[in-house]
C-alpha cells in the first residue's frame, strides 16, 4: 500500500514482459524461418491427415479437385491397398519368405512417401483448394488431430523459446521466484492476521458471553435491583454499539482504500491494453510484409525449381536415350562376342586339325626317307654284292688253265 503508483506501473509492465515473451518482437530472421517451416508443417499435416477421408469421398470431390489430383489419390489408394495386403500376408505367412517381404515392404513404403509428397505438391498448389478441402472434408481421425494438436503445442513452445534470451529466462525465473516468495510472505500475513481476528472474535465472544452470564446471575441473584441491571445492560450495549460503528467506520476505510488502489490498477491495465493494442498493429504491420516477402521468395523458388525440373527432364531424356542406345550396343557386342568365340573355337579346332596333319605328314616324311634310305643302301649292297660274286667267278677260272 506504501508503493507509488508510478513504480507499481513499471513493476506491473516488466511482470507482463517476463511472463508473456510473445509480447517480445523477434528480431531475428532465422527465428521466422523456423516458426515459417513449423507452420508449414503444420498445414501439410493437416492436409495429409484430411487424405483419407477425401479418398472415401473420391466421387463427391472428383470435380473440385481435377483429374491429375484425382489420379494421384486413385494412385495414393492402390498403394496404400497393397501395403494393408503386404501387411496382412506378412503376418498369416511362413517364416521362409519373411526377407522377400520385408524388402518388398521397404519398396512399397518408399513409393507410398513418394505418393503422399506428391499429392500435397499438387494440393499446396492451390491455396484455395486446400481452404475449401478443410471446409468440406473437416472429420479427421482422433490419433492425427492429437499429433497435430501436439505438432501446434510444439510450435509454441518453439517460439517462446526462440523468442525468450537466456538473459530473459533467468529474469523471468528470478521474478518468477520473487513472485512466490511474496506470495509465501503475504499468506502468511494473511494466516497471522485472521488468525488475531479469530482470537479477538473469540475473546470478545468470551466477554459477551461472561457478560451474560453475570447478567443472568444478578437477575437471579438480585431481583430488587433489575433496574440498575437494566442500566447497565444498556450500558453495555452502548460501549458495544460505540465499537462496532467504530470498526465499521474503520472497514469502510480499508474499503475505501481498496477501492482507491482497484481504481488506479483499472487505469494501468487501460494504458496497458492501449500500449499493447499498438504493439499488435506494429507486429501486424511486419507480419504482412514478411508474409509478402515470403510470398515472393516462394514464387522465385518455383520459378527456379521449374527451371531446375525442365533442365533435369531434358538430362533424363538424353540419359534414357543413351541408355537404351547402350542397351543395343551391349547387345550387339554380346552376339558379337558369341560369333567370336564360335570362330575362336573352329580356328582352334581347325589349327588343331593342321598340326595333327602336319605332324603326320612330318612322321610319313621321315618315314618316307627312312625307307628310301633304307631301299638305296639295299640297293647299293646288291650291286657291290654281284660284282663282288663276279671278281670270284673270274679268279676261278684263271686258276683252271
Amino acid at each position: 500500500k506504501g508503493m507509488a503508483t508510478p513504480e507499481k506501473a513499471t513493476i506491473t509492465l516488466d511482470a507482463m514482459k517476463m511472463l508473456d515473451p510473445r509480447q517480445l518482437k523477434p528480431d531475428s530472421i532465422e527465428t521466422e524461418r523456423i516458426i515459417t517451416v513449423l507452420d508449414e508443417t503444420i498445414a501439410k499435416l493437416e492436409l495429409s491427415s484430411l487424405i483419407p477421408c477425401i479418398i472415401n469421398s473420391l466421387d463427391r470431390f472428383a470435380d473440385m479437385l481435377g483429374p491429375e489430383i484425382t489420379n494421384s489419390l486413385i494412385e495414393h489408394q492402390k498403394l496404400s491397398n497393397e501395403m494393408e495386403h503386404l501387411l496382412a500376408s506378412s503376418e498369416e505367412g511362413d517364416t521362409m519368405r519373411a526377407e522377400e517381404q520385408r524388402g518388398c515392404l521397404c519398396l512399397l513404403e518408399q513409393r507410398l512417401k513418394c505418393s503422399v509428397r506428391n499429392v500435397l505438391r499438387l494440393l499446396l498448389a492451390n491455396p484455395s483448394l486446400c481452404q475449401a478441402l478443410k471446409y468440406e472434408a473437416w472429420a479427421r481421425e482422433s490419433p492425427a488431430e492429437v499429433f497435430i494438436k501436439a505438432f501446434g503445442e510444439f510450435r509454441n513452445f518453439m517460439l517462446e523459446t526462440l523468442l525468450t534470451s537466456p538473459v530473459e529466462e533467468e529474469e523471468k525465473i528470478q521474478f518468477m521466484e520473487d513472485i512466490s516468495l511474496q506470495i509465501k510472505k503475504n499468506t502468511e500475513a494473511i494466516t497471522a492476521l485472521q488468525a488475531e481476528l479469530a482470537a479477538a472474535i473469540q475473546t470478545q465472544e468470551e466477554e459477551i458471553h461472561m457478560k451474560d452470564n453475570v447478567i443472568k446471575d444478578l437477575k437471579n441473584g438480585m431481583q430488587d435491583l433489575a433496574a440498575d441491571c437494566k442500566a447497565g445492560i444498556q450500558q453495555i450495549k452502548q460501549e458495544g454499539e460505540k465499537q462496532r460503528e467504530e470498526e465499521l467506520q474503520a472497514s469502510q476505510a480499508r474499503c475505501a482504500r481498496l477501492q482507491q488502489d482497484i481504481q488506479q490498477l483499472g487505469a494501468q491495465l487501460n494504458a496497458l491494453v492501449l500500449e499493447h493494442r499498438a504493439s499488435e498493429l506494429a507486429l501486424r504491420k511486419r507480419k504482412c510484409r514478411v508474409e509478402m516477402e515470403i510470398v515472393n521468395w516462394i514464387q522465385k523458388y518455383d520459378t527456379d525449381m521449374g527451371e531446375k525440373q525442365a533442365e533435369y527432364e531434358e538430362v533424363d531424356a538424353a540419359y534414357t536415350e543413351e541408355k537404351a542406345q547402350l542397351s543395343l550396343l551391349m547387345e550387339k557386342h554380346a552376339v558379337l562376342l558369341q560369333e567370336y568365340s564360335q570362330i575362336e573355337e573352329e580356328r582352334r579346332i581347325h589349327q588343331k586339325k593342321e598340326e595333327q596333319a602336319l605332324k603326320e605328314l612330318t612322321t610319313k616324311t621321315l618315314a618316307a626317307i627312312r625307307i628310301q634310305a633304307f631301299w638305296r643302301g639295299y640297293l647299293v649292297r646288291s650291286v657291290f654284292k654281284s660284282k663282288r660274286k663276279k671278281k670270284k667267278k673270274g679268279k676261278g677260272k684263271k686258276v683252271k688253265k
